[in-house]
């Protein structure tokens, strides 16, 4: 029970899908043109279910087969379509243009009729291209040099004779008899010439339907539509747009199994071009050309309002101006507004509220905010604003004036005071005490030429001491290039802060009570200064070399000999406690001969 009432569901499922459908009726060909002799299909397709079939005159064909009746259902990137269809194999028996009638179906209780068909018949079979190859008897599809007759692009605009600056839209569209399983844009059209926008649509995917072109029947979808309003007049050329496509095409079958299953296929890449699209761009007319019109084109009207007509001097009116239509109202100029002389003015604020973008066209409101500020007290009159565009569907030109409005202003305190827009932000505030007010009288605070820093003895001062610092570094330069060339006396002059290094080494470590380091530290920064003193490595010092060297440089005997007397002492103490001596001692010693030795050499 519970399989019949599945099976029952299922039914009624399929039955809806059916009804749900459109059910328009269409007609195509398999090719057209066809060859005298030549064999081919004419198919009546319906999306949906439909009764009581009724076939056209079929006269000037010979009717070989049919009619056959089938029922699809198909599913392209999501989207499933249920279809009826009848069909007849024919061939051509003369030359000629050859119409093929409508065909009748009874759809959702009503009688709808197809559309007819011109099928151009020529002598012979119609020459294939050098690319193409014949179908096999297994149903294999023609060659990939036949896909531009099976999958191609256009662009479709709406209108292609129009008006300097009239709106018109084109639609980037496929059509295809092939499967595709991916697709991708290459290159899209350069709108030179033209002010564009896109139309947003909230769908992710293209939306595929059937439609006919040429009498042949094809899936179709768009994959975008564009608002475009010429710039200038004339032929203005829009360029190809290009996609490639991976097509899935039946191949030969490799063995029996795939002969029977049908599931041998091949994948093919397919690079598509649309063909150029020429727009007959027409200037406006010069007959009744208003005064003043400055390229609007549409269909507009406008109103104007003010947020009050009663008021003080330096208080803030606003003044708005609203214009609504369709055409290129995002190309609108600033409108020719003329306020009284005694009102100050600022640049208005435009807005564009409601504007939509469709395959219609543009439309919406744009929204002119002025604000005002009176300077003096008095009636005046704001005077009416006139718009003049031009309407592409009568041909006319057309003015449109918004009403003039009497202002009275009464006398204002004598402070400035801070107007803004109601209802705006922060920036738009203006504060008026800045702006430029009557003429001063009094003292204006200038002061004569010098009486400033400009012109002054510090001023020329401290035009001179610019120089004068470039000539004192150029000199210090030179002076520390000769100084640093000579690299013993360098290391003879360092020798005693690297001795002072060490000896305050020296000197952490006796206060830490570590000897060994403490006469490591003084043997180090007594070798470490003879080094750099006397210009020898450290390598090659040893008693001998030090004596000698230090009398030839006329060092005195005595602080030879002291000096020789704490390299022993240090030398002996690295190896054995010294108690004839303190440490304090050996400390004051070499800082008293290296003090000495810097004072006679």
């Amino acid at each position: 029970m519970n399989k019949k009432y599945y099976i029952l569901t299922l039914i009624l499922c399929w039955a809806g899908l059916l009804c749900a459908q459109d059910g328009k009726f269409i007609a195509s060909v398999s090719k057209n043109p066809v060859g005298t002799g030549e064999e081919f299909e004419v198919t009546f397709s319906i999306n949906g279910n439909g009764s009581s079939f009724s076939p056209p005159d079929l006269s000037g064909f010979q009717v070989v087969g049919g009619p056959n009746v089938s029922t699809s259902m198909q599913s392209i990137n999501g989207n499933t379509t249920v279809s009826n269809s009848f069909s007849y194999e024919l061939v051509a028996e003369k030359e000629g243009n050859i119409t093929i009638g409508p065909a009748s179906i009874v759809a959702n209780g009503r009688r709808i009729s197809s559309n007819a068909i011109v099928v151009k018949v020529v002598k012979g079979r119609p020459q294939q291209s050098s690319g193409a190859q014949q179908a096999t008897g297994n149903g294999a599809a023609e060659s990939t040099a036949n896909l531009s007759k099976q999958l191609f692009l256009r662009i479709v605009p709406d209108r292609d004779n129009v008006y300097q600056g009239q709106q018109l839209t084109i639609t980037y569209r496929i059509y295809t008899r092939v499967a595709i399983t991916q697709s991708l844009v290459d290159k899209m059209s350069d709108l030179t010439g033209f002010w564009n926008e896109d139309i947003k649509t909230q769908q992710q995917q293209a939306h595929w339907r059937n439609e006919t072109y040429n009498g042949m029947l094809y899936h179709v979808a768009d994959i975008k539509q564009t608002i475009l309003f010429p710039e200038h007049a004339g032929n203005i050329t829009i360029d190809p747009f290009e996609m490639t496509f991976t097509v899935r095409e039946p191949a030969p079958a490799k063995d029996i199994m795939d002969q029977f299953f049908g599931n041998a296929f091949r994948d093919v890449n397919y690079k598509a071009k649309s063909t150029p699209l020429t727009i007959h761009v027409r200037p406006l007319p010069e007959a009744g050309k208003p005064a003043g019109f400055s390229g609007t084109v549409g269909s507009f009207s406008m109103e104007a309002s003010v947020d009050k007509t009663h008021l003080k001097a330096n208080e803030a009116l606003n003044y708005k101006i609203r214009v609504t239509g369709s055409g290129n109202i995002k190309l609108l100029k600033n409108l020719n507004v003329n306020f009284p002389t005694d009102f100050e003015k600022y640049d208005p604020k435009i807005s564009d509220t409601s504007v939509t973008e469709s395959a219609a066209g543009v439309s919406g409101t744009r929204i002119y905010n002025y604000l005002l500020i009176p300077r003096h007290q008095g009636d005046f009159t704001i005077d009416p604003v006139t718009l003049s565009f031009f309407n592409p569907a009568t041909g006319r030109y057309s003015s449109i004036t918004t009403r003039s409005f009497q202002i009275k202003v009464d006398k204002g305190t004598p402070e400035n005071s801070i107007a803004a827009f109601s209802g705006a932000d922060k920036q738009d505030v203006k504060l008026l005490n800045k702006d430029i007010q009557y003429i001063k009288t009094g003292d204006a605070g200038v002061s004569r030429v010098g009486d400033r820093f400009y012109g002054s003895l510090m001023y020329y001062l401290l035009l001179l001491l610019g120089p004068v610092l470039c000539a004192v570094a150029l000199i210090y330069r030179k002076w520390n290039e000769k100084n640093n060339s000579d690299i013993v006396k360098v290391k003879s002059r360092r020798a005693s802060r690297v001795a002072a290094k060490h000896l305050a080494n020296a000197k952490k470590q006796l206060q830490a009570n570590n000897t060994h380091a403490f006469y490591e530290a003084v043997f180090k920064g007594l070798y470490g200064y003879l080094s750099d003193k006397l210009n020898i490595s450290y390598a090659d010092l040893n008693r001998e070399t030090i004596a000698s060297t230090l009398k030839l440089r006329s060092l005195s005997e005595g602080v030879i000999d002291r000096l020789l007397d704490t390299l022993d002492l240090c030398e002996m103490a690295r190896y054995a406690p010294v108690t004839h001596i303190s440490e304090q001692e050996v400390f004051e010693k070499a800082k008293d001969i290296i003090n000495a030795i810097e004072n006679e050499i």
